[in-house]
């Protein structure tokens, strides 16, 4: 499907890249033949129609005792391939629509972005969690380790999970989920196809209203298939 497509040219360019995501794909397609016999074997990549994917995620009341941001997901952008590029930085080199020039150590300067949540071309972007932080927190995060939030905070082996927009619509949303906050309404069932599998791959639930909200946006989205990973 159109959606699929975009994804998938989103991880090729992320491959061209040469960092992260080259080796996690290669890892990933190697392991069954390269991996000791005591290793868990790789998650498995599901796909299903978008209804059925909703109808997979589990229900439960969101809390929020106990979060904070820094505390519970970490201060700041990690590099976890020691490339001189943070996260934000890589996002912000994958997604350019005009690339911006590097200099020292990952420096950006000038660049361009789409910012499809607004539908705009900015030159200003944030960098932002399509499931929040504090809406992952809600909805199970805060039973896990705090290295698989930091992990949350900064992945992306999923180009879906982190989204370079405008600085506008990035406050706007906040923390909000799609119950309480939507991109124009142009793009929402690919903000929709976004969503569900984030959810998904995290194993994050959701409450009935959000539930509500995903079933009747999912009316009037064509019930295309949907791609994730658990990630484990």
């Amino acid at each position: 499907m159109a959606e699929t497509a975009q994804v998938r040219a989103r991880i090729g360019k992320r491959w061209r890249r040469g960092g992260w995501l080259a080796a996690a794909a290669l890892t990933l397609s190697t392991l069954a033949g390269t991996a000791p016999a005591h290793s868990a074997a790789p998650a498995q990549e599901v796909t299903l129609p978008l209804s059925q994917a909703i109808a997979r995620l589990p229900v439960a009341v969101e809390d929020r005792t106990g979060y904070d941001r820094d505390r519970e997901f970490g201060s700041g952008w990690t590099d976890e391939d020691r490339d001189g590029c943070n996260t934000r930085q890589e996002v912000l080199l994958a997604e350019a629509v005009t690339p911006p020039t590097v200099t020292g150590r990952c420096t950006l300067s000038g660049g361009s972005w789409y910012s499809w949540y607004d539908e705009q071309t900015v030159t200003a972007t944030d960098i932002d969690h399509v499931v929040p932080l504090a809406e992952a927190w809600d909805s199970g995060a805060k039973f896990w380790t705090r290295d698989r939030r930091v992990a949350y905070a900064n992945y992306l082996n999923d180009p879906r999970h982190l989204e370079a927009v405008s600085q506008r619509t990035n406050r706007q949303k906040a923390d909000q989920d799609v119950a309480e906050w939507l991109p124009v309404e142009s793009v929402r069932c690919r903000y929709l196809t976004y969503w569900v599998p984030i959810k998904l791959s995290w194993s994050l639930a959701v409450d009935t209203a959000e539930l509500d909200a995903l079933s009747a946006l999912a009316a009037d989205c064509p019930d295309s298939d949907i791609t994730y990973t658990p990630v484990p």
